[in-house]
């Protein structure tokens, strides 16, 4: 049975597509990746289980088109420099203990310290972003007869709006607004139709080659983008074309 092909409409006021190999400034892409287009499916539909064996598809971006023009904009950004204890959050939630926040700016006589929990980072994003996503769910082993409901559902979902969380373009304060259109739907006027050599891109954080869960570890993986006459052609994850890199980044 083949899987349907969904097109999702895409567009928000800013976007940052971070380059991993930069550490300590965001500087983006031009475009967006596959995991962050990836992740805005996600957003829409998706059934995640802790039991791998419980998880019923994943995500295959196929295409990106690229609308909007890229246009960078340079921007100076808050960011916290704690991350919220996942313990703490989960003895919380079972009622046996308060939840601990992490301050970005506080006095000495609540944090005991003087030190600021934020650190101002070099931004550069991008501004008046619009791009079409072209993907397929693709079902799991033992559940690839669920394919038509999988389908029927994210139609359903994403025509109406629906999300289980805002999706968003790289940072959660960009948000990502978007529409289910028609696989044959004419590109609107003035779409952008150039070609660009973006070089080595970010494919994905996670090894898609098995099912996956909140907890599994990183794995990250490159391919050689592309965007001819505004299209961004993404290979298959098994394909030979995406290099995984073992260990991350370094």
């Amino acid at each position: 049975m083949q899987p349907t092909e969904h097109v999702l409409e895409v567009w928000g006021e800013l976007a940052c597509f971070t380059r991993p190999e930069l550490k300590v400034e965001r500087f983006s892409y031009p475009v967006i990746t596959p995991s962050a287009a990836r992740g805005i499916l996600d957003a829409i539909y998706a059934k995640p289980n802790r039991d791998p064996t419980q998880a019923e598809f994943r995500w295959e971006v196929t295409s990106i088109e690229v609308l909007n023009p890229p246009k960078y904009l340079a921007l100076r950004r808050n960011e916290v420099k704690e991350k919220v204890s996942e313990s703490n959050v989960k003895q919380w939630m079972r009622g046996n203990g308060e939840p601990q926040p992490i301050f970005a700016d506080a006095d000495k006589s609540l944090t005991g310290s003087d030190a600021k929990g934020r650190t101002q980072r070099q931004t550069m994003a991008l501004k008046d972003v619009r791009y079409r996503i072209h993907a397929r769910a693709k079902p799991w082993p033992g559940h690839k007869r669920k394919q038509p409901a999988i389908d029927a559902q994210f139609q359903r979902r994403a025509s109406q709006g629906k999300c289980f969380y805002q999706p968003c373009f790289g940072c959660r304060e960009f948000p990502a607004y978007f529409e289910l259109v028609e696989p044959d739907a004419p590109l609107p006027d003035g779409a952008w139709r150039e070609n660009m050599d973006v070089g080595l891109m970010l494919y994905d954080v996670f090894d898609l080659s098995r099912p996956g869960t909140c907890e599994s570890k990183p794995a990250v993986s490159l391919f050689h983008a592309k965007v001819e006459a505004g299209r961004l052609t993404v290979p298959p994850y098994e394909s030979d074309q995406v290099l995984r890199l073992e260990g991350g980044l370094g």
